[in-house]
């Protein structure tokens, strides 16, 4: 088995982490902890996009010094990250981690000479998305990510890096499989991009515009990395690409997957892949491309105030309990909607009512009748779980867990092992054993999904005791 390197993006810090950062979170853990579980060597790597214009004007905006605002924002994510249980190794912010910017510059110099150039250049720049728009781009000449914002038009000398000589390579290394994008809509989409013909792009800024900001430019005190190449780098400068490593050369030549949304999916399935080619590096393995969180059927935007803050909900109801809402009841590779409402609805129905009463039945059985020497088997996993997960189907996965939940309640029901064991001792203690066994079986597959509980529900199984409430009811 090869080492495993993943990843999720590296967001910008001009604000405070939202739910859909926190579904991120969640959806690349979930990944890491079962290569782990499958006795995996795995590097999970988070961290924060500091040196965007973006951040430079929320700044600004706050009255603050750049430095102390992406540092304190930053501190928010890392905090999101503790709070639900998030494995990461490592956790990189490219404007102080002192592995970046060598890393970021050592990449530009491995781009071949012929692929980077110099030139005037006047177009219209979305700060929201880091990224110069073409008209073809635009609704009503507003940026479609970022509605109710019309780009600036910008006029100045940039480094560009010659994208287009890539088309033929990259679309081979897609349609080959060699570069998987998952979901295969997202692939499409990346095919479609790139069969519409690619143009260079703008890898650089002026140190003016950038407001003296970011990585500079090797051999070029005037301009700054392009946060595009600055950002995408931090995957293998976190590793140590810069020196060279023996982490770096263990997990990127190892199998390497990166977990994004899908706003970013160009810039990772077209812009890095041409960059590393170019460059003579290894090709990411897998570029994992899951949906947005919509509120109330609405995108979530500052400007509307209904930014769901995830510290807030995992503080009220647990952090497991938001896993299993952004695993379960969200798309892995779709837009998906929250609501309080239904988080609540589905939180009393399958984690208080389903599996926290399920677990409490079981367990009262197993401390009322079995000795404490009882212990159950772990046992391999069922195939349709492992398959599922094997494949980054992690809504499919979760949904095989509570249907085996489901399964082993309604076996209670047609049993009932509170009856028999009134009528036959050692025929009741052998079916109560079969469900602690069952119940074990199930917090083992929970575990990459909902580690939390699946510690408790072990250690009551393991303890022949019924643990205290899982899941309150609210």
């Amino acid at each position: 088995m090869k080492p495993f390197f993943i990843s999720t993006s590296i967001p910008y810090v001009n604000a405070r982490p939202h739910l859909g950062h926190a579904q991120e979170f969640v959806l690349a853990d979930v990944i890491a902890r079962y290569r782990r579980l499958m006795g995996g060597d795995v590097f999970f790597l988070s961290g924060t996009d500091d040196n965007a214009l973006k951040n430079v004007q929320a700044a600004e905006t706050a009255g603050a010094r750049v430095t102390e605002w992406v540092s304190e924002n930053a501190g928010h994510f890392k905090k999101l990250a503790r709070a639900l249980s998030i494995s990461n190794d490592d956790f990189i912010q490219t404007a102080s981690d002192p592995r970046h910017a060598p890393g970021a510059q050592k990449l530009w110099n491995a781009i071949k000479k012929d692929d980077i150039y110099k030139k005037k250049y006047k177009g219209l720049y979305c700060v929201g998305c880091e990224e110069f728009k073409t008209e073809k781009d635009l609704k009503n000449k507003e940026c479609e990510e970022h509605p109710g914002k019309k780009p600036e038009e910008v006029e100045e000398e940039n480094y560009f890096f010659k994208l287009s000589a890539y088309e033929k390579e990259l679309k081979k290394v897609i349609e080959s499989g060699v570069f998987s994008v998952l979901p295969e809509s997202r692939r499409n989409e990346t095919l479609r991009f790139i069969e519409a013909g690619l143009h260079d792009f703008s890898i650089s800024r002026s140190q003016e515009r950038a407001k003296n900001w970011g990585v500079p430019v090797p051999g070029d005190s005037t301009q700054i990395m392009y946060v595009w190449v600055d950002a995408l780098s931090n995957y293998i400068n976190a590793l140590g690409y810069a020196e060279d490593s023996p982490r770096f050369k263990k997990y990127w030549s190892g199998e390497t997957m990166h977990v994004i949304g899908k706003g970013i999916n160009r810039f990772h399935t077209i812009y890095w892949p041409a960059m590393l080619l170019s460059a003579g590096l290894k090709l990411p393995d897998t570029v994992f491309v899951h949906g947005y969180i919509t509120i109330g059927g609405k995108k979530m935007s500052k400007s509307l105030g209904n930014a769901i803050d995830p510290m807030d909900i995992a503080a009220r109801y647990g952090a497991d309990a938001l896993r299993y809402f952004l695993i379960r009841e969200v798309p892995t590779f779709e837009d998906g909607d929250f609501t309080e409402e239904h988080f609540l609805e589905t939180y009393n129905a399958n984690l208080a009512n389903g599996l926290g009463n399920l677990t409490a039945r079981i367990m009262k059985l197993a401390e009322d009748y079995l000795s404490e020497g009882t212990r159950p088997e772990s046992r391999g996993f069922p195939d349709e779980y492992s398959k599922a997960l094997a494949g980054s189907e992690i809504h499919a996965a979760s949904d095989f867990v509570w249907s085996e939940i489901q399964k082993l309640d309604q076996k209670i029901t047609e049993t009932q092992p509170f009856k028999l064991i009134k009528k036959d001792v050692e025929a009741g203690k052998k079916l109560i054993f079969e469900l602690t066994q069952e119940l074990y079986s199930i917090a083992r597959m929970l575990c990459p999904f909902m580690p939390g509980t699946s510690d408790k529900i072990k250690q009551a199984i393991l303890d022949n005791k019924k643990p205290d409430v899982l899941f309150p009811r609210k």
